[in-house]
């Protein structure tokens, strides 16, 4: 039986490891021994790695990774692993000029400078496998470029790399030791091969798997009365997940509803998701008089009933590798409007499953109102996603190939 050891960074309620979840499903546990370890060992769906792969970490924290306590986790991850067999002190030169590298283009980002310290100062399996896969950049990939011991080495890349700010001086020369690139949309693949040419043929397609089953019977759970999304009284509601953070756009959000209401549409717009900017963004909403109309739901267990629910779906982003949002919106056959980015051109045929719009809250606004005033379009852009093909078998192909 071939053994294939999994790393991770979190195990949070994000896409990535939404995929990973249904990857694990997806492999057939009578031919493959999977194992799993994940870096900072916290997350909230530590519950759904099925029971017949063998986790690593010994008391996982099923806790959020976005919220404070999860931020004060990475800390204190990070503080061990920069003391652990004093590792970090090997580190302060690259930590150094990355730091500078990074005040120097005014884009400080602080998880990706640190997630070399967390892989370099984490213990490594003592096993060996026939396959070593790290399912996200940074902290995971490092780590199974360096310290684990496999036949073949596996890494995802499911962002647009150049955008994210991940970069040569941050990465070292970890991806020459990798030895297949897996990106989950062609895009996002074109980013990485135009910081990384050098690695373009052994890149491949693999896009995420969608559990379509599991989350249509997700969706018609029932809501409680009480939640905000369900006593809304709003004529029609507008649904975006994802992590509260610069890469999300929610800044530019905000006005194109107030714009809307502006208008006289009574619309009211949640969002699912923690993150850093949380405190920054109420802010913007009470600036904007938004408070109960633009609402900050936090992080759930099951978004799936709140799409179903919902107008329509909004996924106005800076940048996207592939959004499982999207996805997800897709199977619940709701009519999307996303911005022009990488990522969602793959996802969307503009006009035919939805729209793709230029980032700006007039853009916003405007896309809304039109589509919001055209039941008929409406309609088709619903049926158009329950058609999207979200099934893609033959990406598995470059996988088991390593095997």
């Amino acid at each position: 039986m071939k053994k294939i050891l999994f790393v991770i960074n979190t195990m949070g309620r994000a896409g990535a490891e939404r995929a990973l979840i249904s990857l694990l499903k997806n492999l057939p546990r009578e031919e493959y021994s999977l194992s799993l370890l994940v870096l900072l060992n916290r997350g909230e769906i530590f519950d759904e790695v099925p029971d017949w792969v063998t986790l690593l970490n010994k008391h996982p924290d099923h806790r959020s990774v976005l919220s404070i306590g999860g931020r004060a986790a990475l800390i204190k991850t990070t503080l061990r692993c920069f003391f652990y067999r004093l590792h970090g002190f090997r580190l302060l030169g690259y930590l150094t000029r990355n730091l500078f590298s990074m005040i120097k283009k005014r884009r400080v980002n602080l998880d990706k400078l640190l997630w070399r310290v967390i892989a370099n100062g984490t213990k490594a399996p003592d096993d060996t496998y026939d396959l070593a896969v790290a399912y996200l950049e940074g902290g995971s990939t490092y780590f199974v470029a360096d310290f684990v011991q496999a036949r073949k080495k596996a890494a995802f890349v499911h962002i647009d790399y150049e955008k994210a700010g991940y970069n040569k001086k941050l990465d070292l020369d970890t991806y020459s030791k990798i030895d297949r690139i897996f990106s989950v949309s062609k895009e996002a693949g074109d980013s990485f091969c135009h910081v990384y040419p050098e690695y373009s043929k052994k890149c491949y397609l693999f896009r995420n798997i969608i559990d379509t089953d599991w989350i249509l019977e997700q969706s018609q759970i029932k809501l409680p009365g009480a939640d905000p999304f369900v006593k809304s009284t709003a004529q029609y509601k507008i649904l975006t997940i994802g992590r509260l953070a610069y890469q999300k756009a929610y800044d530019i959000a905000i006005p194109a509803l107030r714009l809307l209401r502006d208008e006289g549409l009574d619309i009211d717009w949640f969002v699912l998701g923690e993150g850093p900017l949380e405190g920054e963004l109420r802010g913007q909403i009470a600036k904007e008089k938004l408070t109960g109309h633009f609402v900050l739901l936090g992080s759930k267990a099951n978004p799936y009933p709140y799409c179903r629910l919902a107008s329509l779906y909004v996924h106005a982003t800076r940048f996207e590798g592939k959004s499982i949002a999207i996805e997800e919106a897709q199977v619940l056959g709701k009519a999307i409007i996303a911005s022009d980015c990488t990522g969602n051109r793959e996802q969307i045929v503009h006009d035919t499953s939805g729209l793709l719009i230029p980032l700006s809250s007039k853009a916003i606004a405007a896309a809304i109102k039109a589509l919001l005033a055209d039941p008929d379009k409406l309609h088709q852009f619903e049926l158009a996603s329950k058609h999207v093909n979200l099934a893609h078998s033959e990406d598995m192909k470059a996988f088991y190939e390593l095997l």
